[in-house]
């Protein structure tokens, strides 16, 4: 009882496999519980009743909320292994200005393409193409957004490479041929045990983002 650690999330979320990575890179035991986000556990709005959003990592009975925010936290309270955040201030605020990008920009452009159709689909698709050549650019010849060490904007990103069949199929364009430097890093983040036993498989969310547009196109 004097480290619980429980982690409220579902498995396609990107959200949720950034605080899972961030725990296997630390090696913190936890409970995984899934929550259906059409009929939320009790448990979910009682730790996150401003948002009522997953993921939440409750340690000790105390929640955190809030993806980036919760990387970082496990980064500040298991301190015993290799940091995800960089130690240099000016580098740590550009980390932070990185995955506040991704969370501001990726989602909310992907769902417009996705429920969209015609003009305004090829302008939410030119729009996710933009956004992925940014960070591609950001990335440079690096091996990784820490440089040589796997890092936050990494951990932030990296989820997203599950929802990249999805992204190409729904937007008829290949992430391979418009960035192929992000995809290269893909794999080398693919390389790490923490991120392959997280990620899910690729048609697995196709299927699962399928099944969400029949589910809104019954109602």
């Amino acid at each position: 009882m004097a480290n619980e650690v429980v982690l409220l999330s579902t498995w396609p979320s990107m959200f949720g496999m950034r605080v899972r990575i961030a725990l296997a890179e630390k090696g913190v035991k936890y409970e995984y519980k899934e929550e259906n986000l059409q009929n939320k556990s009790p448990l979910l709005l009682q730790m996150n009743p401003i948002h009522k959003k997953i993921p939440v990592l409750i340690h000790n009975g105390k929640p955190i909320c809030e993806s980036a925010i919760i990387v970082q936290y496990i980064d500040e309270v298991w301190n015993h292994k290799a940091p995800i955040m960089p130690s240099d201030p000016y580098q740590r605020a550009q980390a932070r200005f990185w995955v506040d990008y991704i969370d501001n920009k990726m989602y909310d452009t992907w769902r417009k393409m996705w429920l969209s159709t015609g003009e305004e689909h090829e302008t939410w698709k030119k729009e996710l193409i933009s956004i992925f050549k940014q960070l591609e650019e950001t990335l440079g010849d690096k091996p990784f957004y820490g440089g040589d060490t796997f890092g936050f904007v990494d951990i932030g990103l990296i989820p997203f490479y599950s929802w990249f069949y999805t992204f190409e199929t729904y937007g008829n364009f290949k992430m391979e041929a418009v960035c192929p430097k992000l995809i290269a890093w893909a794999k080398r983040c693919m390389g790490r045990e923490t991120v392959s036993k997280t990620l899910p498989d690729e048609k697995k969310v196709y299927d699962h983002v399928v099944g969400m547009k029949k589910a809104l196109e019954s109602k």
